[in-house]
């Protein structure tokens, strides 16, 4: 279990935890239902982790699991996705204005975004909508950077 956890509100998820229910979330939206054996696919590990992980989910309440029926999110777990999937998306869309290659991105953030607090979070909205609305101040810190960078 990895020892860095990400508080959704009075709820304490694992980074593991986040990456089942965001994927979760991610499949429902695409094709109406999650079944463990796509949950494996796009994660890359075997079903039996994520049937583990799916009765984990369920006894915390955030998801509902009929065996071989699929996996739909409760009203908790779909907050929680969409909390996860907004701190991934804000992430994203801070890096890609400087940009950084889509892959390092991915990477970067996948690697920092189950580890940032609200607060942070907070902060970087905050800094990601004054940039969308600022173009002049984009175009001044991508200046900025690329002198950094000779």
């Amino acid at each position: 279990m990895n020892l860095y956890c990400m508080a959704l509100d009075a709820t304490v998820l694992s980074s593991v935890g986040e990456d089942y229910l965001e994927q979760i979330y991610q499949l429902i939206e695409a094709k109406g239902y999650a079944r463990a054996v796509e949950i494996a696919t796009k994660l890359e590990v075997s079903q039996a982790s994520v049937s583990a992980m799916v009765q984990r989910l369920a006894a915390e309440g955030f998801i509902h699991y009929e065996r071989y029926r699929g996996i739909t999110l409760t009203d908790a777990g779909r907050k929680a996705a969409q909390k996860i999937i907004q701190r991934h998306e804000v992430l994203t869309r801070l890096f890609a204005y400087f940009g950084l290659d889509e892959e390092l991105i991915y990477r970067d953030v996948e690697g920092m975004e189950h580890h940032i607090s609200p607060q942070t979070l907070q902060v970087l909205t905050l800094l990601t909508e004054e940039l969308e609305g600022n173009p002049q101040m984009l175009a001044r810190l991508k200046r900025r950077l690329r002198q950094r960078k000779e």
